[in-house]
């Protein structure tokens, strides 16, 4: 018979949604960085503030068209390094082999990489010809705090953008 334990999830690691009040809202990340760096110039309790991504959406930055040259070449490069390594490693604890291992770990890696990238690639049947990076961005960035300083970072956020017009 046996026994499993559940571990009870503490309120401190759930997930919970942003505590606060709205003292400034802003288009980009790097604008609420500003205004909260801003805050903290001003001896404001920062530990009570938040930074909030509302409306998030995933963006995908397409970076290259995949060809089968494109593959194979980054798979040999992969390869390659992997197997230089595996050579290296053969050749310190091979006394006196010289050479041979770290080219024969070199040659392997690139053709192991490139079956490799050939295999994926081919699996994929046309799908997805495209290499990309996916970044998850907000519509808008909120900063919030805490109601008890509520007031006084929105006046501290006002100061801030009267100085940038």
């Amino acid at each position: 018979m046996t026994t499993a334990f559940v571990q009870n999830p503490s309120p401190g690691n759930m997930p919970s949604p942003p505590r606060g009040w709205p003292i400034g809202s802003y288009e980009t990340y790097e604008e609420a960085q500003r205004a909260v760096d801003y805050l903290a110039d001003k001896d404001f309790p920062v530990a009570d503030v938040t930074i909030v991504g509302v409306e998030p959406m995933l963006v995908e930055r397409v970076a290259a068209r995949l060809t089968w040259g494109g593959v194979l070449g980054r798979g040999a490069a992969s390869g390659a390094w992997f197997g230089l390594f595996v050579g290296l490693l053969l050749a310190i604890f091979s006394p006196g082999a010289g050479f041979g291992p770290i080219l024969i770990g070199l040659l392997s890696g690139i053709a192991f990489g490139m079956v490799f990238a050939a295999v994926g690639y081919a699996s994929t049947r046309g799908q997805r010809d495209f290499i990309s990076t996916s970044q998850l961005v907000a519509q808008r960035y909120d900063v919030l705090s805490l109601p008890r300083n509520a007031e006084r970072g929105r006046e501290l956020l006002a100061e801030l953008a009267a100085k940038q017009f």
